[in-house]
């Protein structure tokens, strides 16, 4: 793997480690949107989609099975999205903050795809 793609799939997947502990050592705060979102068992959801999140990070930044950890990236960002950032249910400057979020969000599935598509050429 190139230098290039080795810092910056490190770079993607930092957030996803990072966060992904994070939800794994104190999942409260993530669960309470789960909770509100009607989903069942939201602590263990949380944690589970932590694990998935810091796992799947470490295994792209470290270019194992990259293109299959992106796919999981991606299948926990979509509802991590959706659950976490529901700018539409709000007004205002909470609004705007839930929209960039949610728009990071995207950005980072956007970095994900790329890695997916990645045919391991350079």
């Amino acid at each position: 793997m190139s230098i290039l793609k080795f810092v910056g799939r490190a770079a993607l997947a930092s957030i996803f480690v990072q966060g992904g502990l994070s939800a794994l050592r104190d999942p409260r705060q993530r669960a309470r949107l789960v909770e509100r979102a009607g989903l069942p068992a939201p602590e263990l959801l949380t944690q589970i989609n932590g694990g998935v999140m810091a796992a799947s990070g470490a295994m792209v930044a470290l270019g194992v099975l990259p293109r299959t950890s992106a796919l999981a990236l991606l299948a926990t960002m979509v509802p991590t999205t959706i659950v976490g950032h529901p700018f539409w249910q709000l007004q205002g400057a909470e609004r705007q903050g839930q929209m960039l979020h949610f728009a990071k969000n995207v950005a980072m599935m956007g970095g994900l795809l790329l890695v997916v598509a990645d045919s391991g050429n350079g």
